[in-house]
């Protein structure tokens, strides 16, 4: 579950860490207010979707000016001016893809007078299994550059989960960042309160880009990105407020109805799999025989009926799906199961494209038997292979 920047920094403030004052915006109103509550000369106007690379990004209106979704204000009109002008319109950066996304909020902060900037960020390092940090004196809007050109600029601390956070694990930070003196002892302390925030929220992701060190050397979150990570939900019940449905895919939203495991993708073969493995092996096949998954959908291991119906509509709203795959094996989940689903949901939806179904496993012998008596158009397949190189020739003609 992402969340947007100045929700991010208020969580992050909420554990002592150092951030700009600001204040979020919906209207060029609130944004001119928002000028008035900070006071001084200089503010950052900031896009507030679920993206990076917004100082970078491009508008697609030409009312919303040549400047980018991040921006620095030395006038308190050109504020109000910029907010009218971002507000509703579409911002495409490198992680929006072209259609971009249309910017509702702004975040109001007051300006920072930056000596340097460098790059934090704080993940699950599943090869060390922990936390780790990640920190480059090479921070700023070309991290993605340094990552992929000189990799040696980057430095990862994996902290140990049975001690948290030591003094060698800040003297690692402090180190690569160059940091001495007092400013190694903010990041120690900075490092310590981000690792807090970090697991007693159950972020998956905590990116700061940049950190700043002011010209008074102060340590400060220039930025905020994190992620919750979605299974800690239950015990998150604040994240309801957080949650910005807008910034999310209709169908993700509807998926989450069901508890289904469903990311949208950019092909055009739709895909219903139990187990997270098997999703991702149907996935690789689709691409291995030259087409290209619509989505990753994990029904679970003990789908319901009603929960496999849910996940076929899902599946045939996308109109960008000209053919779909079943690929089950039935441990707990059972073919019957499945088949009683798919042929409750096409008889509800309709099946306009090519349906491929894989069934094996628990029950398997009734589940075929139901789909071969439903009287649908359903192309049986004996395995995987089979099933893949099915719904691609079905798809391409």
């Amino acid at each position: 579950m992402n969340i947007h920047e100045y929700q991010g920094k208020a969580v992050l403030k909420s554990f002592g860490v150092p951030v700009p004052r600001g204040y979020p915006a919906f209207t060029a109103a609130e944004a001119a207010e928002a000028v008035t509550k900070l006071g001084g000369s200089v503010w950052a106007v900031k896009s507030q979707i679920h993206a990076g690379g917004r100082g970078k990004g491009k508008f697609k209106e030409a009312s919303a000016g040549e400047k980018g979704g991040v921006r620095i204000a030395f006038k308190a009109e050109d504020v109000k001016t910029w907010a009218d002008q971002m507000l509703g319109s579409t911002l495409v950066t490198l992680q929006t893809g072209p259609a971009g996304r249309v910017v509702k909020r702004l975040y109001i902060e007051e300006g920072v007078k930056i000596a340097k900037e460098f790059y934090l960020s704080a993940l699950v390092d599943r090869e060390q299994s922990r936390v780790a940090f990640v920190v480059s004196q090479a921070g700023g809007m070309n991290i993605e550059e340094v990552a992929h050109d000189t990799p040696e600029q980057i430095t990862t601390v994996g902290i140990d989960p049975t001690t948290g956070v030591t003094k060698a694990d800040t003297d690692k930070v402090a180190a690569a960042l160059g940091l001495s003196g007092d400013l190694a002892a903010q990041s120690a302390d900075l490092v310590t309160k981000l690792y807090d925030a970090f697991v007693k929220s159950d972020m998956s992701l905590l990116e700061v880009n940049p950190l700043i060190v002011t010209e008074d050397n102060k340590l400060l979150c220039g930025d905020a990105k994190v992620s919750f990570d979605s299974n800690a939900g239950f015990r998150h019940p604040e994240w309801a407020d957080l949650r910005d449905l807008g910034e999310e895919d209709e169908k993700e939203i509807e998926a989450s109805k069901y508890d289904l495991a469903y990311i949208s993708l950019d092909g055009d073969i739709g895909c219903m799999v139990n187990g997270a493995g098997l999703a991702m092996a149907t996935m690789d096949i689709i691409k291995l025989f030259g087409a290209e998954p619509a989505n990753f959908l994990d029904v679970g291991g003990g789908a319901s009926k009603e929960k496999v119906t849910a996940a076929f509509k899902i599946i045939t709203a996308d109109p960008r799906v000209k053919g779909i795959l079943v690929n089950i094996f039935g441990g707990i989940m059972k073919c019957d199961v499945i088949a009683e689903g798919v042929i409750a949901a096409v008889k509800e939806v309709g099946l306009q494209v090519p349906l491929v179904v894989r069934l094996e496993g628990t029950n398997v012998e009734l589940g075929k038997k139901i789909i071969n008596e439903s009287g649908l158009n359903v192309i049986s397949a004996d395995d995987l292979e089979d099933a893949a190189r099915k719904i691609v020739k079905a798809v391409k003609g």
